[in-house]
């Protein structure tokens, strides 16, 4: 009987030592993936069809000289203007994604035609009439099917443009809940709470799905900050937008991408985005350091959290960093090499127009001693 136990417990012990090994094995395999890939470095710009194509070959070509791989364009979510600049980028060596605004719609003329679409905040006023901050903050409500189907349709049209690498979703998520602390003095702000003017979306349909599932009201909670059905109830509304997206990308054979909060337990809290339980691609986290009155430093600790907490999917972590942020070019290269050193495949620069001279020459030199 003894025995018996015996060989239980070494037979046990064994199969632990080998799934132990397997898991190792997988890690190393990810973690050496990841480390032959290219670190590649990449801008966003926004677009102006009035540039001329000679004008934006010049761009393109102060890009590449400095070493920077792809660029991701804002062209106001037309496919036209897309399918002009692509081939310019590419002949110049450059990826292109398409950068679109997702459920922040400012100006959206088809939105505009329909109040309904957009979300509610708590004190019950709308973002079609009321904007939490700014003027170009005109968020839609993901959960109704028009609102959050015209959004994807857009995604849709981007993802037909021959030669793009990716759509690439920004403003995927509710507005802000909380704002970084170094621009609350903007805007005359305290946050030590959450604020009903900023908490979203309370629309009629919101509330009707969200009773349907949990036969409660969050309007008659005592306390929505604490109530986490509540809150998951919204994470998972913008996690079905992307995953549907990532289903009508891949259906074009073009990638899902998105420029997201810090990390992911900072962007559930902020802005109601959990990017780490998403169907994507790449994530770019904006690590936009002094946007938190954080030390660069804090690009390597946000970076390592984002790897982190995507560990064991497929979805790849490229750094955003802030342009203006940076004091020197000693700086801007300490940013690089620690979005390196914590698993990040590259970074992004906000954005390509801000890059000065100086900047531009300390990534080319950056990028060759990476090698």
């Amino acid at each position: 009987m003894k025995l018996t136990k015996l060989f239980g417990v070494v037979l046990a012990l064994t199969f632990i030592s080998w799934v132990s090994k397997e898991e190792n094995k997988t890690e190393y395999h990810t973690a050496t993936t990841v480390a032959k890939m290219p670190f590649k470095f990449g801008v966003w710009i926004t677009a102006d069809a009035k540039r001329s194509n000679e004008n934006y070959a010049l761009e393109f070509e102060k890009y590449k000289s400095a070493g920077i791989d792809e660029v991701l364009i804002n062209t106001g979510t037309d496919p036209k203007l897309l399918k002009r600049l692509v081939p310019i980028a590419r002949q110049k060596g450059l990826k292109v994604h398409a950068w679109i605004m997702a459920m922040n719609r400012p100006g959206d003329s088809i939105a505009l035609q329909h109040p309904d679409w957009y979300a509610v905040s708590k004190e019950g006023k709308s973002c079609f009439t009321t904007r939490p901050y700014v003027d170009y903050y005109q968020w839609l409500c993901p959960i109704r099917t028009a609102s959050r189907n015209h959004v994807l349709g857009l995604v849709e049209e981007l993802a037909k443009v021959e030669g793009i690498e990716s759509v690439h979703l920004d403003y995927i998520r509710f507005s802000d809940i909380f704002l970084p602390i170094g621009m609350l003095p903007k805007y005359n702000l305290v946050q030590d709470e959450e604020l009903p003017q900023y908490d979203f979306c309370y629309c009629d349909i919101c509330i009707k799905a969200f009773e349907k599932l949990h036969h409660k009201n969050p309007k008659e909670s005592h306390n929505t900050a604490i109530d986490m059905e509540w809150k998951n109830f919204r994470l998972n509304a913008i996690k079905a937008v992307v995953d549907d997206a990532y289903k009508i990308v891949h259906k074009y054979h073009k990638n899902l991408t998105a420029a997201v909060f810090p990390y992911p337990e900072m962007a559930d809290h902020m802005v109601r985005q959990r990017w780490d339980k998403w169907d994507i691609d790449e994530v770019y986290p904006m690590i936009y350091h002094g946007f938190y009155n954080e030390e660069v430093d804090w690009v390597g600790y946000a970076t390592k959290q984002g790897v982190s907490d995507l560990k064991g999917k497929p979805t790849k972590l490229n750094t955003g960093v802030y342009v203006p942020a940076f004091k020197s070019g000693k700086e801007l290269k300490e940013a690089i090499v620690l979005a390196k050193e914590n698993g990040a495949i590259g970074v992004t620069f906000f954005d390509g127009p801000a890059l000065t001279a100086d900047q531009l020459q300390t990534i080319k030199e950056t990028k060759a001693s990476l090698k």
